[in-house]
Formats: C-alpha cells, structure tokens, sequence
C-alpha cells in the first residue's frame, strides 16, 4: 500500500513528513535525484526524462501512486506524463492542484468558468524552469479571474538550502524579494512554489512583511492526498516499506536530510 514520493532532492521532505503526519498508516517510499540537482536549471526534456526514470524506480518499489513533490517537475513535465507516458493502472500527481485549490477556494473537480477570487495581487517565488513554463498561471486561468500574478525566479535558494547555508539562503530571499516588490509593491498573497521553501518560510514572510499572506504547499498537498486516496483507494500500491532512496552519496544525503527535517533519516542507493 505504498505511495512514491520524488523530489530532484531534499526540498521534498517538507512534503514527505507532512503527508506522513496525516497518513501514519501508509509506507512511503521517498525517491531524491541528488546526482541531479537543481532540476530548476535544466530543460524541460532533460526533467522529462529525469522524472520518469525516478517515477518508473519508484513504481518497482511497489508504488502505484507517485507524488512530484518538486514544483520544477510539475511545471515542467507531469502534463506531458500524463498525456503521453503514464499507464492506466499508475497515477502520477503533482503539488499545484491543492495550493490552487486553497487560493481560489474552490474544489479540482470544480468545471465551472473562472469568477473572481479574493486576493488579486499574488507574488509567485519559485525556480527559473517553474516561472518559465508558467504552468502556475495557466492553472489559475482556468479558475479565476481578474489576478494579477509577478512571478520571481530564485536562483539559488536551492542551492543553498541542500548545502546547508542557511545565512545565504536567508540573504538570497531577502535580494528575491526586494526584487518581486519592485515590480509588485504590495502583493497581497505570496505563494512559495517550491517544496525547499517552507525552510525559508519565516524568512520570506519576515521580508514581505506580515500583511501578507504566505501560502506553501506540504499540509495542502497532505489533505490533497488523505482525499484523495479516500476515493481512489485502488491506487494504494503493494508496496509495504517506509524507504529513502538516492541517486547520490547515501552517507552524504543522509546526513544532510537529518539536518533538513532536524531526526535522523537514512537513505540507500537508487
């Protein structure tokens, strides 16, 4: 009964450990592409193809259901997954749904035409390759009417969030920030499009001030799932272990991810 969850490295443990608090009775398998990281740099045939070797290992690992708990992937490559490579009997879903969900209020299953929402002036910080497919406000289109979004790509908050610099990481919102609200002087929402950002959250709501709104995605995406699996129970895979998997150093991910989530987790060779 297994559920996969890939991230192109650590950024997707804030999503793990949430999804894993509301689910305590389902193994999760954990897949982090570290050889590869950042995906937030490369092109979108390059994360293509990378995503779907991760989602096929973690498929063998018993996983029917894969969670792209990486915002880079989900702009970039699970659209095309879903059209064109993922099989009847898998289910491949990403981490925008439920945070377009909780900006607009209303449910995925929602067909109606777009209306107006409350927020108007939203700030969006994610990686270059998320801010360039602008996959977020394609979404949000399709919902809503009448907001105005100013995307900011964050080169190098990943970076220095896996390597463990957090003085930089700090230092790098506050520059990504002043930039946004040159552009968008009073955002009245800010959404962290990124799975490594909610370790940055204080930081960021610390720089756009408190009338600001900061939505990121790990407790969204765990209710998203808890739903989810509630009605589509036949997508619990046969998986039974509760797992870390990388394609990097183990010892070196290992020791990092221990530092990331602050308890000691293990990771094994992909």
């Amino acid at each position: 009964m297994a559920v996969g969850v890939f991230d192109s490295g650590l950024g997707g443990l804030t999503v793990l450990d949430a999804v894993a608090r509301r689910l305590p009775q389902v193994p999760f398998v954990y897949f982090g592409d570290n050889a590869h990281a950042p995906y937030g740099v490369r092109t979108s045939d390059d994360i293509f193809a990378l995503t779907c070797a991760a989602t096929e290992r973690l498929w063998d690992e018993g996983c029917d259901l894969v969670i792209l708990a990486c915002n880079t992937a989900s702009a970039a490559a699970l659209k095309r997954m879903q059209e064109t490579w993922v099989p009847k009997d898998k289910r491949v879903l990403g981490v925008f749904v439920p945070l377009i969900e909780a900006l607009t209020e209303r449910q995925w299953g929602d067909n109606s035409p777009p209306r107006e929402v409350a927020v108007k002036h939203v700030a969006l910080f994610a990686t270059p390759a998320t801010v360039a497919s602008r996959a977020f406000q394609r979404e949000l289109a399709f919902r809503a009417i009448g907001v105005d979004v100013e995307a900011q790509p964050c080169g190098g908050v990943v970076d220095a969030i896996e390597q463990g610099d957090e003085i930089l990481a700090e230092a790098l919102v506050r520059s990504h920030v002043e930039a946004l609200k040159r552009r968008m002087p009073r955002p009245e929402a800010a959404i962290l499009g990124c799975t490594h950002y909610p370790l940055m959250q204080q930081a960021f709501q610390d720089a756009l001030g408190p009338e600001v709104k900061v939505y990121s995605q790990a407790n969204l995406v765990a209710e998203s799932l808890a739903d989810y699996l509630t009605r589509r129970p036949e997508f619990l895979g046969q998986g039974t272990e509760t797992k870390f998997l990388t394609t990097g150093d183990p010892a070196s991910v290992s020791n990092k991810a221990t530092l990331f989530l602050r308890h000691r987790i293990v990771f094994e060779a992909a």
